[in-house]
């Protein structure tokens, strides 16, 4: 019998996927439990129309990405930052206050845990930043810590 999982099943598949299982197994235990329905016509039909509605919708973020990318790569923000005399900072820049800036300077709305810093910045300078914007898709841009008067 065939069954269009409805839910994850361990060592069967994943959601959307159309497998082929024992009559007893599909009846007895995949269909009670809600994890799959029967493959009829029809249900097939509406699982591939969802399968190209989701297609759509990722081409449409990833060209979304896309564009986020161009604007944001190699661009440089600059951040202000109390020191104690030297150019050691009261505290350290956080991925929140990158994010923030961004937002302000260019806006591009970027979760701050998609910003990967190569180390924690605790000093005035300038430094690198790789932001995540889609799987596959990552922008560098260029974090510049002055000190505020």
């Amino acid at each position: 019998m065939k069954v269009i999982l409805i839910k994850d099943v361990k060592k069967l598949g994943t959601i959307g996927e159309i497998k082929e299982v024992s009559d007893g197994y599909a009846r007895n235990y995949l269909i009670p439990q809600g994890l799959a329905l029967e493959a009829t016509a029809t249900r097939l039909k509406e699982t591939q129309e969802k399968d190209l509605k989701k297609q759509k919708q990722k081409g449409k973020e990833e060209a979304a990405a896309r564009i986020l990318q161009e604007k944001l790569e190699g661009k440089t923000v600059k951040l202000m930052a109390r020191t104690g005399g030297s150019d050691k900072l009261f505290g350290a820049i956080t991925a929140k206050e990158i994010a923030e800036a961004l937002q302000k300077e260019y806006g591009a709305k970027i979760d701050r845990k998609k910003i990967e810093l190569k180390e924690p910045i605790k000093h005035l300078g300038t430094y690198e930043a790789k932001v995540k914007i889609y799987p596959a898709i990552q922008a560098q841009i260029q974090i510049i810590v002055v000190a505020a008067e």
